[in-house]
């Protein structure tokens, strides 16, 4: 078998799929209505189609210059839901987008058939095996919202509003991620709907090798339905952040370079550049500036924490000082992102180490002295439990890196054709030198061409996750986003 004939086979395909979409659309708006009615009966949540009320509230997510244009949403309210949605699409011959809350969307999503799942929201707790079961559509706040009163702490990512599941598919790097690894790294079990509208349940023993690609593969081989993840007896960590001024900067990465190096697992950090906008929300001290932003997460003794920050703290003047015991409840006040849909470009690398040059090519081209069109260039240090492998094993990349560097352009959306992205290639292109060539797959943003997607994963990772692609997802029905690319012609 050589992916170069399954190119052959399944490009034109998609095609005469695409044609079949417009007359759809175009040449008989009548006739998808009617199959659109027909679909109403068969599912409980609404189906909309453009023009209809409530169909522009229902296909907007978190990231606002991201349009979508789907032929047909459906608002699921369940497997069935989301099982009959699979059905149509497949009889219409349209490939098949989801979208929770929408903080992943990278690109529109344009004649498909589109399924929301923010309607399937709930979250079963068993304290006793230290599991929570999470719905679809559940968002990290939801989850810890139930499992907190138990003592309990999900491996949830910076912002509580964020869809629990897209996060973990993707990886999840999260603020206590040196800890206890990625959030993919401890999921027990899987349910989804693959693209023959059949609805599976997959684990380390039931159908493995599809428990391995979508713990780190994301949405290229279903709509994840409901996962059961481990949670972690954390109550309290110590933990927040510190906001320098923009003339301690530079000495405040260069000494978090040496810093790093001497933390144990049991503490996460990462420290961004931050260019705040003048917001009455925002502290008078932080409006409008320019901040070397520290992020610091320790589980353990508060005392241990505050020896271990004790470097960091002396390194300048802070702004604010808001690091102190806090329940696990409070997490995301350590990186405080945005909480309201806003505009958004991203664009990630990975570091195999952090030298002073490298610092030195990040404050050339982002730092307080430049004119850079970013609102954030954050640097996270990675390693400890991050650096291992799963068990069982998954699909996640990046294992090998030190730190992960993300650039979050400016919420501006005329910038994000050129200006942003050319910025951000220079910096790329400044600490060249120093990147492992990979990419943590959330952090992946607007890089949606298939070689870019592929640097993502080691090659024979990418080789297996493409071939199970054939075998689940043939006629590539998910496409959307960071869809697992075809290997070049030859490549097997």
């Amino acid at each position: 078998m050589t992916h170069g004939r399954q190119a052959a086979d399944v490009r034109p395909a998609g095609q005469e799929r695409k044609s079949r979409t417009m007359s759809v659309i175009t040449g008989d708006p009548a006739g998808l209505s009617r199959e659109a009615e027909s679909l109403r009966r068969e599912v409980d949540g609404p189906v909309l189609l453009p023009g209809d009320e409530g169909f522009t509230t229902e296909v907007t997510g978190f990231n606002v210059a991201i349009r979508h244009t789907p032929a047909l949403v459906v608002g699921a309210t369940g497997v069935g839901d989301v099982q009959a949605a699979v059905r149509f699409a497949a009889r219409q011959g349209l490939p098949v987008a989801v979208q929770a809350t929408g903080h992943g969307a990278v690109m529109p999503v344009d004649g498909a058939v589109l399924i929301t799942t923010g309607r399937m929201h709930a979250v079963t707790v068993d304290p006793s095996a230290c599991t929570a079961t999470i719905a679809a559509g559940t968002t990290w706040a939801e989850v810890i919202e139930h499992t907190t009163p138990h003592g309990l702490a999900p491996l949830c990512g910076s912002a509580p509003g964020v869809g629990a599941i897209g996060y973990t598919l993707g990886g999840g790097t999260g603020p206590i991620a040196r800890t206890y690894g990625f959030a993919a790294d401890h999921v027990r079990e899987l349910t989804l709907v693959t693209a023959d509208g059949q609805a599976r349940t997959v684990d380390a023993v039931r159908e493995p090798d599809l428990f391995w690609a979508l713990r780190g593969g994301k949405g290229s081989f279903g709509v994840v339905t409901s996962m059961t993840i481990d949670l972690f007896p954390v109550a309290t960590l110590y933990g927040g952040g510190i906001f320098f001024p923009a003339e301690d900067a530079s000495r405040v990465l260069h000494a978090y370079r040496d810093w790093v190096g001497t933390l144990p697992e049991t503490t996460t950090t990462s420290v961004a550049l931050l260019r705040l906008p003048p917001l009455p929300e925002l502290p008078p001290m932080l409006r409008g500036r320019f901040v070397a932003h520290l992020r610091f997460a320790h589980i353990g003794e508060a005392h241990e924490g505050e020896r271990l920050l004790a470097p960091m703290r002396a390194v300048g003047s802070p702004l604010i000082d808001a690091v102190a015991p806090m329940p696990f409840a409070a997490i995301g006040s350590i990186h405080q992102d945005p909480t309201d849909p806003m505009p958004s470009w991203e664009r990630g690398a990975l570091l195999r180490e952090l030298t002073a040059d490298t610092v030195d090519a990040i404050l050339a081209t982002a730092g307080p002295e430049v004119e850079a069109p970013f609102a954030v260039v954050e640097v996270r240090h990675l390693g400890g439990a991050l650096a291992r492998p799963a068990r069982p094993e998954n699909a996640v990349g990046g294992r090998d890196a030190a730190f992960s560097l993300l650039i979050i352009g400016a919420p501006v959306p005329e910038l994000f054709a050129s200006v942003i992205p050319g910025a951000a290639g220079a910096l790329i292109g400044a600490v060249e030198p120093w990147l492992t060539g990979g990419c943590l797959l959330n952090f992946q943003g607007t890089a949606t061409r298939p070689e870019e997607i592929a640097r993502v994963w080691p090659r024979p990772v990418l080789r297996r996750l493409a071939r199970l692609r054939e075998v689940h997802d043939p006629q590539r029905v998910f496409r959307f986003g960071h869809a697992v690319p075809d290997l070049p012609e030859g490549e097997d």
